[in-house]
């Protein structure tokens, strides 16, 4: 692997490529310049190109047809659209190649394109970033980059239950997600807090899920509990889901939508009491922590949730869909003589057991419509069902033993990529955070694969994912604060094979890349 460059232009690239091999020169972004393009999906990366040059340098950055590079010109080439792999996933190698007289970025599919487009936007001056009109040159080094990621999921999970995000947040995000050559946006729809996406067929979801009367004043464990006296609320209409969806498949990013079950499910029993196990009035969950209301495991409401599922797999082309399946307490089960009658009727004799069968009920509904079920490692509770991909949250022995039995896995500990954590000390001066301390360096250290995992079942570790849960999280600003720069770790950590990690050459990038995020004017917290 080469890696070095001349010392007129350290790149401070995040990721860092693969492979770079320095040129002689400069080539020179100017206002005569063509974005050229030829092949499958490439028109539509051209014009997203142009779209991210404009503002800063002012060019008019034409887009046309061309079936090889001109002179003067930054030419697209995807290859062809291959098939997905097995796990559903496209190539996403690139190759940049920049000379006096022009650019050519080639990839084998379009979602090598993206990512591509996204390095060469980092190769620019800085001010390329700006949403306003800057003085230049837009120089940028003559050579090869050769690029590929190691890991096929690479992804940032949100919450937009606990608090609400608009679509143009959500677009945000994901625009950031882009920038760092991410792959995956996770989004978390529903819980017991809210219920954000709207259901047509279920209009009450919305009409009362999505409304709760106040929210929880300082931390969970604090007593006695304070309110806020402001009630939250907010979803997305369909069209929106359409929006945001379509957003991310331009910059060839997958939205993972999230429907959990059985538990984390008092903001729909309280839109649908017969859903629930219980009687009596609730309503969506005021503050944290854990609900003990979980779906009842009758016919109707395993139809009901199906028909859900429906309608969010209508809306997210995701080849996963994630049914949540954590922290289901299992006391109203055991207390219900309905459910405890069931169980027998089902041959079922515990209720780690129940929930397996529940969870193969979805499963085969989403496996029949094509799609790929995906939970938090609870769901291996009571025996995993064939086909599931588990995605470990409570540290890496659930994704360790689902490897080992054979399924695709997802890593996602807690005490490693859980970025509503606190980041840095002394947490006395840092906004109020969930519990933990995962700094920006720790989460660089972090490696998907354990070194515990015998050889022949890694490659069931497709990558991982960093989660922003939003209990404490309730703006934007708030969000990128507790995101970046810990984002920017992993999605080199992500990026790059164990030998071509460098840690020092990562935080001398990061003092570069700040004035990137400052021009995109995103709110990062300032250490390292």
């Amino acid at each position: 692997m080469q890696t070095s460059v001349p010392s007129k232009h350290p790149l401070n690239l995040i990721p860092h490529p693969l492979n770079i091999y320095p040129g002689e020169g400069e080539c020179t972004i100017t206002a005569e310049m063509l974005i050229t393009w030829n092949g499958e999906e490439s028109e539509s990366l051209a014009h997203l190109l142009a779209e991210y040059l404009r503002p800063a340098t002012g060019f008019v950055f034409p887009v046309q047809s061309a079936l090889e590079a001109k002179a003067g010109a930054i030419h697209l080439v995807s290859l062809g659209n291959p098939p997905p792999d097995e796990a559903g996933f496209f190539p996403e190698d690139y190759t940049i190649l920049a000379e006096p007289g022009g650019i050519t970025v080639t990839a084998a599919a379009p979602a090598g394109l993206a990512r591509g487009i996204q390095t060469l936007r980092q190769l620019l001056p800085e001010a390329i970033f700006s949403n306003q009109r800057q003085a230049g040159p837009w120089h940028l080094p003559c050579g090869t980059i050769d690029d590929r990621p190691r890991f096929r999921w690479r992804g940032l999970h949100l919450d937009v239950s606990r608090h609400f995000f608009s679509v143009g947040e959500v677009c945000r995000m994901i625009e950031l997600l882009a920038l760092h050559r991410f792959n995956i946006c996770h989004l978390h729809l529903v819980d017991d807090q809210g219920w954000r996406i709207e259901i047509r067929k279920y209009p009450r979801l919305t009409e009362v899920g999505s409304q709760r009367r106040n929210t929880l004043i300082g931390h969970e464990s604090n007593r006695p509990r304070r309110y806020d006296d402001q009630s939250h609320g907010g979803f997305f209409t369909q069209e929106d889901i359409r929006t945001i969806v379509a957003f991310a498949e331009r910059r060839k990013i997958t939205v993972v939508p999230e429907i959990e079950m059985p538990g984390h499910a008092q903001a729909a029993i309280a839109a649908y009491p017969e859903l629930g196990c219980g009687s009596g009035v609730i309503e969506p969950r005021c503050h944290w922590g854990i609900s003990h209301h979980v779906f009842n495991v009758e016919e109707a409401t395993l139809s009901f949730l199906c028909d859900v599922l429906d309608e969010v797999m209508e809306l997210f082309p995701s080849r996963f869909i994630h049914i949540g399946g954590d922290e289901a307490i299992k006391v109203e089960w055991s207390e219900s003589a309905r459910v405890q009658w069931r169980m027998a009727e089902l041959g079922i004799g515990s209720e780690e057991e129940l929930q397996a069968w529940f969870i193969g009920r979805m499963a085969a509904h989403i496996d029949k419509r094509g799609r790929r079920l995906i939970g938090w490692d609870e769901i291996l509770e009571g025996g995993l069902v064939a086909g599931a991909t588990v995605m470990s949250w409570r540290g890496e022995d659930g994704g360790i033993a689902a490897a080992r039995a054979g399924h695709d896995v997802v890593m996602a500990p807690g005490n490693k990529v859980y970025f509503d954590h606190y980041q840095a000390e002394p947490i006395s001066l840092e906004p109020l955070a969930i519990c933990g301390l995962t700094t920006t360096e720790q989460v660089y250290d972090y490696d998907p694969i354990p070194s515990e995992l015998e050889p022949e079942h890694r490659h069931f570790i497709l990558g991982a994912q960093g989660q922003l849960w939003t209990e404490y999280i309730p703006t934007l600003s708030h969000l990128e604060y507790m995101t970046y720069p810990r984002a920017c770790a992993l999605a080199e950590a992500l990026w790059l094979p164990l030998e071509a990690k460098c840690p020092a050459r990562f935080l001398s990038s990061l003092k570069y890349h700040r004035k990137r995020l400052k021009a995109l004017e995103v709110n990062a917290h300032k250490r390292p």
